[in-house]
């Protein structure tokens, strides 16, 4: 039976972020994810998730300018001193929240960049990163994002995700394999899942095209569920998803998913 972590960066933004954990608790989530905490405390972030009795599975390290477009450094040459910097940040929420998996953001290759280079950089970023976070028992998570909603981003496909992985060598190193991307990029999501559940270290889902709630638009979520207890998954589901509306009022997929 699959296990949902509501996305707080996207979903009950009907309220103030650290009043998004009750609210999740409350709609019935027994995990939270989101982007970035750094806006708040550590301290302040493990109150309100500790109140609402509800662990934090994920969240990204620093990803550079957010408010400027920037999407993450860790692909980006002459950033690194950056990048390590971003992981001690995050190390110390995630120690304070418990936190299981980190994700680095590859980034948005600059313009008239190498390929090669961009490649080269991201590789021994997450190497680094990756022997940090195991001295905590921390998973680093690279996620392939598609190139309709972030132009330019430099890992778009799982079979390249699956390949950085594979260069970086960490046993901690996993894929994060969001759905609603796929179907955008490359479709085929059952193959995927199937060829990759030994390297995806979580996944996210939403509706696509859209990327409204998981019930509305072309992806059959029913069958997908099925498909992961069947290849064994054990991991959350984030759902990293923008609500229609009212994010309460769009939750019936979730009472039927959770049946």
């Amino acid at each position: 039976m699959p296990r949902f972590a509501a996305n707080l960066s996207m979903m009950f933004n009907e309220a103030p972020f650290l009043d998004r954990f009750r609210a999740a608790s409350s709609a019935g989530f027994k995990a939270v994810e989101f982007l970035f905490p750094y806006e708040h405390s550590p301290e302040e972030v493990e109150s309100k998730a500790s109140a609402a009795g509800i662990p934090v599975v994920l969240f990204n390290m620093p990803a550079g300018n957010w408010d400027a477009g920037e999407r993450g450094i860790a692909g980006i040459p002459g950033r690194e001193q950056e990048f390590r910097e971003g992981v001690e940040i995050a190390l110390v929420y995630a120690e304070r929240l418990g936190t299981p998996r980190l994700h680095a953001m590859a980034g948005i290759a600059p313009a008239g960049a190498d390929a090669a280079a961009c490649r080269a950089t991201l590789i021994e970023n997450l190497k680094y990163a990756a022997e940090k976070l195991a001295q905590k028992n921390i998973v680093l998570l690279l996620e392939a994002i598609n190139t309709r909603d972030i132009p330019g981003f430099i890992v778009s496909t799982q079979k390249d995700s699956h390949a950085i992985c594979e260069a970086v060598g960490a046993p901690n190193m996993k894929m994060q394999m969001d759905i609603y991307h796929m179907q955008v990029m490359e479709g085929d999501l059952a193959t995927n899942l199937r060829r990759y559940a030994s390297m995806c270290g979580h996944i996210q889902i939403a509706g696509c095209p859209e990327r409204h709630e998981p019930d509305t638009g072309e992806i059959r979520y029913e069958y997908l569920y099925r498909l992961l207890d069947e290849i064994g998954y054990q991991g959350w589901l984030g759902c990293e998803y923008r609500p229609a509306g009212k994010t309460t009022d769009g939750l019936g997929w979730f009472s039927v998913a959770t049946r």
